[in-house]
């Protein structure tokens, strides 16, 4: 089934395109707020430090095409960073401090980085030796082996760069199913003023960003979104309201303080927030947001109706991949007309193809593919991989290895991650349905399902939950949880056995780490 996209075009981007042109006409402004810290980097700053800390890379060697890497948690240099690198034509990747120095070691070995920006309570968190890049700086602290990054901005000039070509992005997948990968882009071709970022070509029109929004980030600016909407925010003349990490109350607290527009969540987070005490809940002036997205992991369908009834018509999603490969959108009205659905293609058609690269009629499942006019993403150094993604017949047809199907109005419905479909005696079973339904029960905190050996079905399905603060875990939990899912699906499709946990892995961005359950409790 393909389906051509109905939602309305994208206009062409006007006005500010990077932070040099807002702090020419507003440089008092907040660009980046950092509440936790009490730190508020303005646009004039953010234009002196981008430019000294693009000085400083052109005179390291640095040149359109070289790669820089930076660590760290939520602060406000990441974003001098990111647009020291961005209008120098240069590859920037963001690394998790949340990794072993050996996993965040390998990311910055893979990308070839030749510069590299660390806090020093990142370096301190990775507890080991991280590569010997050319060019090391570090601050928040002093690390041995590296510049300290004020001495380092203090020498360079503040004076226009000579030529400013845009750079680019390149991140890794979050490594739910394995080594992380790096998604390599090509460079844009012009310069940072001419030319838009992606995200801010599309999401922008969408979703009605401007100069006067606010938009808060809960999340942590290692991962694509996060990072990619403060740089469309930032490059548009808006403020970002930057969080250290993700509370629930603390959020709604932002959002009042700050008069939030705009924001962008996972579902674990709205669950977090719904699962307050209603007097918290009700405490919290909500109504200057705007627009509330979310996106990295699928929302269950009555978790997204009791958002949009406390927060109004305001609950706006999208599906997409850091490959870039396509994207769907979905809002408010759509999503309780379609329930569950992650909304219509809109950069190219949407295909549902079986394992031969067939496509197959509405309402069976099978392998998502988007087209494009070009799918140009690659993994960097892994073409087998990249190859992978590829449609058999189509070169201009990618996949990240999700499953879905299509209805009849082309709304396109996610069923699960190919990497995580159990089959048990045969038959296809589809992790994610049982956990929508589990993650509304209200002993539940968190919850998920994964596949585990049986002698007799290969397979079986097991939840592995985390009880609500309070609950005691144990057989009589246990069986009530089986008897709530089986009430609401096939008992094939449902766990045969539930274990309890104190915490479940999951990314920042709310992706569970399904392989550490498996090799756990497979």
């Amino acid at each position: 089934m393909t389906h051509e996209p109905t939602a309305p075009g994208l206009p062409p981007v006007t006005g500010s395109l990077y932070p040099g042109t807002v702090a020419e006409s507003t440089p008092d402004k907040a660009a980046v707020a950092r509440p936790a810290a009490q730190e508020v980097l303005t646009y004039r700053d953010l234009e002196s430090r981008s430019r000294r800390v693009a000085h400083y890379l052109r005179g390291a060697g640095l040149r359109p095409g070289d790669h820089v890497a930076m660590m760290s948690g939520n602060d406000v240099r990441m974003m001098e960073i990111y647009w020291g690198a961005l209008r120098s034509g240069l590859y920037i990747t963001a690394v998790n401090w949340q990794l072993t120095a050996v996993e965040a070691g390998f990311v910055i070995d893979d990308c070839g980085a030749r510069a590299l920006f660390v806090s020093a309570e990142a370096a301190e968190a990775v507890g080991g030796e991280l590569p010997a890049v050319p060019h090391r700086v570090a601050f928040g602290g002093a690390v041995a082996g590296y510049e300290d990054y004020d001495a380092v901005l203090a020498a360079q000039p503040d004076a226009p760069l000579d030529g400013q070509p845009r750079g680019q992005d390149m991140l890794y997948s979050s490594g739910t199913t394995g080594r992380p990968k790096g998604i390599r882009p090509p460079l844009p071709e012009g310069a940072v003023d001419e030319i838009p970022d992606p995200y801010t070509a599309v999401f922008k029109p969408i979703y009605g960003f401007d100069s006067d929004s606010v938009y808060l980030c809960p999340a942590p600016l290692y991962h694509a979104a996060p990072l990619r909407f403060c740089g469309m925010v930032t490059s548009i003349g808006g403020t970002v309201i930057l969080m250290d990490r993700f509370d629930a109350e603390e959020s709604l607290r932002l959002i009042e303080r700050y008069r939030v527009t705009h924001s962008q969540w996972v579902p674990t987070m709205f669950v977090r927030m719904l699962k307050l005490d209603p007097a918290a809940r009700e405490r919290y002036d909500v109504s200057s947001m705007r627009c509330a997205i979310h996106a990295a992991a699928p929302c269950p369908a009555e978790i997204k109706r009791r958002m949009i009834d406390w927060w109004g018509p305001v609950i706006n999603e999208y599906y997409a991949a850091t490959e870039g490969v396509g994207a769907t959108f979905i809002d408010s009205a759509q999503a309780l007309a379609h329930p569950g659905s992650v909304g219509v293609s809109v950069l190219g058609p949407a295909h549902i193809c079986d394992d031969d690269g067939v496509v197959l009629p509405v309402g069976e499942v099978g392998t998502v593919y988007f087209e494009r006019e070009t799918a140009t993403f690659e993994y960097h150094n892994d073409p087998e991989k990249t190859q992978a993604t590829r449609h058999p017949d189509h070169d201009n047809w990618a996949t990240t290895g999700d499953i879905g199907y299509l209805d009849a109005d082309g709304f396109l419905y996610l069923t699960d991650r190919a990497d995580f479909t159990i089959i048990s005696g045969g038959v296809n079973v589809y992790p994610q349905e049982s956990e929508n339904v589990l993650t509304l029960h209200p002993k539940i905190l968190d919850v998920a399902v994964i596949g585990v050996p049986d002698d007799e079905l290969g397979e079986v399905p097991l939840a592995v939950a985390e009880p609500a603060p309070g609950v005691r875990p144990g057989p009589a939990l246990a069986d009530e949880l089986l008897a709530y899912v089986r009430a609401e699906i096939a008992h094939y499709k449902a766990p045969r056995s539930v274990v309890f946990v104190d915490e479940l892995p999951r990314t920042p961005t709310g992706k569970l780490v399904k392989h550490r359950l498996r090799e756990r409790f497979a």
